[in-house]
């Protein structure tokens, strides 16, 4: 389970499992559930436990996308021959 929690400019989230990039502009990460993608300006990354998979950010962010992982759809003759 993800979790925010905002605050003036401190972003906290739970459930982090791996930041794959990180600018000042962006920081893109994967959480348990889905993938993230955070924008911004000033962005820094304050805090990084994946022990915990907390990540504690601080900027000015315009932009939090929350990305569902795709459902992998089953091959056709495997759905037809059940």
């Amino acid at each position: 389970m993800n979790l925010l929690h905002l605050e003036g400019e401190t972003l906290l989230i739970k459930g982090a499992s791996k930041i794959v990039s990180s600018s000042q502009t962006q920081v893109v990460l994967e959480t348990v559930e889905s993938s993230m993608v955070i924008t911004g300006s000033g962005i820094e990354v304050k805090k990084l436990n994946l022990e915990d998979g907390e990540v504690c950010l601080q900027g000015k962010f315009t932009m939090i996308k929350l990305d569902q992982p795709s459902v992998k759809k089953q091959p056709l003759l495997k759905r037809i021959f059940k």
